[in-house]
Order: structure tokens, then C-alpha cells, then sequence
């Protein structure tokens, strides 16, 4: 591997469109974690997964947000542990962000509801597996300066590490790159599942009381499928478009739009799943806004909320219903357009 290269400026004009970003994701994790706390009914099986990924974006926009305003210059104790915090949480959260495709993908294509085993699986390895690497990195001293060539301003591994390349692949970088992998393929196996089922019904919509017409567009929980995945490549990718020139030794590592746009996407995770399953859902939305206006919100309806055990099938909503995101009640069959 080559030598580092010199150290990456930071200007102050690439700092604060970062630390706004921070502060946005912090905004974001928080808003999930109180709907959450705020409305029992809310808490289904996807959405409490949900909830330990803001958990992870939020000590992880915590954790750089300090880094950037710190903009360590050299190896200290604090940037050891920022390092430590930040390398622990942003792994944890692309564990997350799998485990949630991985049990939407179970539950809708495979009709299999994931049991205890599977969800503390999800726990021992979203947690676990972080938690070993970064007690592993900071024992042999591997989390440190970074030169800002492969961070913003915070630490990660320490450049003069001669296994750092090993260290910054286990540090996140391995799981980043299959996250790229994973979540596409997911994300279009459940989406062709739920095509599937669109058209195996379409046939018997004339003979349905108050069957609703077929829509030649996709309905907005479909379209948070595509969404998903793609929002989170292209917040990622920057981060390992520098990773990579910085293994080959190019100087358009200190590309100023390439920094601004690395550190806006390490750290607007947060921000992002916000907007996608709090603003842009709809039954959330209403009782937010109830809930600032001060106005009665009992009767709003929550998705899921019916019999145990039912199960409605994307195609017998009616229109109205179609921006839902994808929920997924805790013992049952999904209910599928809800998020």
C-alpha cells in the first residue's frame, strides 16, 4: 500500500455544512426515538429494528459531530475515543440497516414471521460484532489520526498503521461495501415479490366489492423501497470514493466537494431515516402535526391496528391509504404498504 499522504485541510467553509448535518441527524434520530416513546401503537417489529438504528446514528452524528469541531490535528485521548465511539456506532449502524431489509425480505417474500432467535441474532451480531472490533482496534492502538484523508476532520485509523488497510475494511469498511451489495438485492426481491402479488390478484379485482382499479404507478410504499437502498448509497458512497484514492495515492483525495460530500454523508444517516419513515409517513405526520397544533389525535388510525393475526394484502387498500411505508406487525403477516 503507499505511503499516506499529507494531511487534508479542513477550511472551516467544508466544516460547518458538516456540523450542520450532524445536528440534523441528531434531530432526525431523536424525532424516531420520541414518535417511539411517545406512541405505543407505533411500536411494531420493523420499527423497534428501527429504533436501534437511530440509536446507532445518533451516537455516531454525536461522535463526529465532535470530531469535526475538534478537527484533531495529531493522536490524543480524545481522539482515540471519539475514533473508538464513531467506528462502534457506524458499523453498528450498517449491521442494522441490513438486519431491517433482511427481516422485511423474511417476512413479506418468505411469509416466515422472524421469531426470538432471529431478533437476538440481530442483537449479538448489529452489536456485538462492533463492539469486538473496536475493543480489538483501540487494544492494539489502531484508532487514531487519520490525516482527515479518509475522515472530516475526525479519527479512525491511524494512517501509520502498516495493517491499516486490514483495519479500516474490518473498521467499517468491509461491511459498507456489502452493504452496498445487500440492501439492492433485498430491496428488489421484496419489491418483484409485491409486483407479483399485484398482478396474481389483478384478475379478480372486477369481482370485488369496491375493488379499486389498477394503478399504472407504483404506490409510495413501493417507491420507499427503491428509495431505501438508494439513499444509502449515495450518502456512502463518497466516503469510499476518498477510501479508495487515498489507497491509490491520488491527490484528489482533498478535493473540497469530495470532503463536504463525505462528511455530509457519514453523518445525515440519521436525518435521512427521518424524513423517509416519520415525515414521509403519513399516519406518523398526522399526529406530529396533532400533536405540535395541540389538537386531538386519538382517533387518527395507526397501520396494523386490526385483529390479531389478520392480514391485508397490498392490493385491497384503498387509494387513500397507498403512503403508508411498509410495517410489519410483530407476530403477523406484513401489512404491507406500511414503514
Amino acid at each position: 500500500m503507499p505511503s499516506p499522504l499529507p494531511p487534508t485541510p479542513v477550511l472551516l467553509a467544508e466544516r460547518v455544512p458538516v456540523l450542520l448535518s450532524c445536528a440534523l441527524s441528531c434531530a432526525g434520530s431523536a424525532l424516531l426515538l420520541c414518535s417511539q416513546a411517545l406512541w405505543p401503537e407505533l411500536r411494531t417489529r420493523p420499527r423497534q429494528l428501527l429504533l436501534h438504528l437511530s440509536l446507532a446514528d445518533l451516537l455516531s452524528a454525536l461522535s463526529y459531530f465532535y470530531g469535526v469541531l475538534r478537527d484533531f490535528q495529531g493522536t490524543s485521548w480524545d481522539c482515540v475515543l471519539q475514533g473508538a465511539l464513531s467506528t462502534f456506532a457506524n458499523t453498528s449502524s450498517f449491521f442494522w440497516t441490513m438486519a431491517i431489509a433482511l427481516y422485511l425480505y423474511l417476512s413479506i417474500v418468505r411469509g416466515s414471521p422472524a421469531g426470538q432467535g432471529l431478533l437476538w441474532g440481530f442483537h449479538a451480531v448489529s452489536w456485538g460484532v462492533p463492539l469486538a472490533t473496536m475493543v480489538a482496534a483501540v487494544a492494539l492502538r489502531k484508532i487514531g489520526y487519520d490525516a482527515s484523508n479518509v475522515s472530516v476532520g475526525w479519527c479512525w485509523v491511524n494512517l501509520d498503521a502498516e495493517d491499516r488497510l486490514l483495519w479500516m475494511l474490518l473498521a467499517g469498511k468491509l461491511w459498507e461495501i456489502l452493504a452496498y451489495v445487500t440492501l439492492p438485492v433485498l430491496y428488489l426481491l421484496i419489491r418483484k415479490h409485491i409486483n407479483r402479488a399485484h398482478a396474481a390478484l389483478s384478475e379478480y379485482r372486477p369481482i370485488l366489492p369496491a375493488a379499486p382499479a389498477l394503478q399504472p404507478r407504483a404506490s409510495v410504499a413501493d417507491k420507499k423501497l427503491i428509495l431505501i437502498p438508494l439513499i444509502f448509497i449515495f450518502l456512502r458512497i463518497w466516503s469510499t470514493v476518498r477510501f479508495v484514492l487515498t489507497l491509490c495515492d491520488s491527490p484528489a483525495v482533498q478535493n473540497p466537494v469530495l470532503v463536504v460530500l463525505h462528511g455530509i454523508g457519514n453523518t445525515f444517516q440519521g436525518g435521512a431515516n427521518c424524513i423517509l419513515f416519520v415525515l414521509c409517513t403519513r399516519a406518523v405526520r398526522a399526529r406530529l402535526l396533532a400533536l405540535l397544533c395541540c389538537s386531538p389525535s386519538a382517533e387518527l388510525p395507526w397501520p396494523g391496528q386490526g385483529p390479531p393475526g389478520s392480514w391485508q394484502h397490498p392490493q385491497t387498500h384503498r387509494d387513500g391509504d397507498k403512503d403508508k411505508d411498509l410495517d410489519v406487525p410483530g407476530q403477523t403477516k406484513p401489512l404491507l404498504p406500511s414503514t
